[in-house]
């Protein structure tokens, strides 16, 4: 038997060094040829890493969100005699340091992958267990087993006692020299009648133990990208109210006529629709700012992207030129995305090249928010939640429906008066909605 070293291939696009998201084997097992050791992940692709070659695992490199240069030593295998020689004639990296993206099964979504194996809670180290609880003391019980002096009383009072089955050493007496009263016993049968004070509402109890969860895999990379857009990006946000009760009734109007033949339509794709309307007379809205050399670039095509949340983490996918899509045929391709990255089966082309985001939480919307532009855009549009409230409408007062628009531009680059005509452009088009289908 000999030793063989599986090491971290090239996987192309310039790329030095990789995430360890997750193993898929341990210390002790035997694996087949092409059979998935570990993933890994590069931006937001994760890798597949295969062994060349079968054997027993030795030996497993790094743990979970550790950073692995590429020709790093990633699995060391016991292997048949003469492996190594003939790895080494094939190609396959191995022992003889030689790496290739031959070795890599690149997936280009995250997705299942990341879970195949334990994920991070399992290499968290364990809760703390919660030291023992104290059993409450009650208190009858113990002073009546270990019996006190003779506690103050009239006869009848402790007459009264024994019939209630009330032990006298557990009262303390409110009368003269603590002399235990008719009133005592009372408040003594009270007590009983409510729940104890440690099960009373509101006494719980306390809970202990804690848990360190390492943020690795998407979670890492979202957290990375939100804090450099939070860095780099001066914010401002403008929120504007809409009244969307004639968009709704469309809406409801086209999907009872259409929804059989061309899909149902959400409130999405008329967004989408009134943004690349609006950005024709915004062009410096729809743009990506280079920083490092300070050039903007304006873009014809709308190239949306869409903050989608997965069971992962936020991924914003990409609807390529939006400005052609109907909006059926935008809320296919919103869907077909959306579908993609929960399922773990979007590619990192869809993922990349967005010049605008749309981003919503649905009905957990809120009234407001401040949404963080997703660099190196200079603009992201938020839609909160609509709710109907009571207006003046022509006249008279009417429950009308209203939604607010929170979002947040790149003041090095756009001025508040150009954000705000645009965000009014944007309303006007949702509040007429029949100008949507007027190119």
């Amino acid at each position: 038997m000999e030793q063989y070293a599986i090491k971290m291939p090239d996987i192309g696009e310039g790329i030095a060094e990789v995430e360890l998201v997750a193993w898929r084997v341990q210390a002790g097992d035997t694996v087949a040829e092409d059979q998935i050791v570990a993933d890994v992940m590069t931006d937001k692709a994760t890798v597949e890493i295969p062994s060349p070659v079968a054997g027993t695992v030795i030996e497993l490199r790094g743990q979970p969100g550790e950073l692995l240069a590429v020709g790093a030593e990633l699995v060391r295998l016991e292997v048949a005699q003469g492996t190594v020689r003939q790895a080494k004639t094939s190609g396959a990296s191995g022992a003889s340091g030689a790496s290739g993206a031959s070795a890599v099964s690149a997936r280009a979504g995250v997705g299942p992958g990341v879970q195949a194996s334990p994920d991070a809670s399992e290499h968290a180290p364990p809760v703390r267990p919660a030291p023992p609880t104290p059993a409450p003391t009650n208190t009858t019980t113990s002073e009546a087993s270990h019996p006190a002096s003779r506690q103050s009383a009239a006869p009848a009072v402790r007459a009264r006692a024994r019939a209630l089955g009330i032990e006298l050493q557990a009262i303390h007496g409110s009368g003269p020299d603590g002399r235990i009263t008719h009133a005592d016993l009372d408040a003594q049968l009270l007590s009983r009648a409510l729940p104890h004070a440690d099960t009373m509402p509101g006494n719980y109890g306390e809970r202990h133990g804690e848990q360190a969860v390492p943020l690795i895999g998407l979670r890492r990379k979202i957290a990375q990208k939100m804090q450099e857009a939070k860095r780099r990006i001066a914010h401002f946000s403008y929120v504007e109210e809409v009244d969307v009760t004639a968009l709704e009734a469309l809406r409801a109007r086209l999907n009872e006529r259409y929804a059989s033949s061309r899909g149902k339509l959400t409130l999405l794709p008329l967004l989408a629709r009134a943004l690349t309307l609006a950005l024709r007379d915004f062009p410096q809205i729809n743009a990506r700012f280079d920083d490092e050399s300070g050039i903007i670039t304006r873009y014809q095509p709308v190239h949306l992207g869409v903050a989608t949340q997965t069971e992962l983490g936020l991924m914003v996918p990409v609807v390529r030129h939006a400005e052609g899509l109907n909006p059926w045929a935008c809320a296919r391709e919103i869907s077909r995305l959306a579908e993609a990255c929960r399922a773990g089966r979007i590619v990192r082309d869809e993922l990349s090249g967005s010049t605008i985001t749309l981003t919503s939480l649905g009905p957990l919307g809120g009234i407001a928010s401040t949404p963080v532009i997703n660099h190196p855009e200079v603009a992201i549009v938020g839609v909160n939640r609509i709710i109907e409230r009571p207006v003046f409408h022509e006249g008279t007062v009417v429950g009308r429906q209203l939604m607010n628009l929170s979002s947040s531009f790149d003041h090095r680059v756009i001025d508040g008066m150009d954000a705000a005509r645009f965000i009014q452009a944007v309303r006007t088009l949702l509040e007429s909605p029949g100008l949507l289908f007027v190119d």
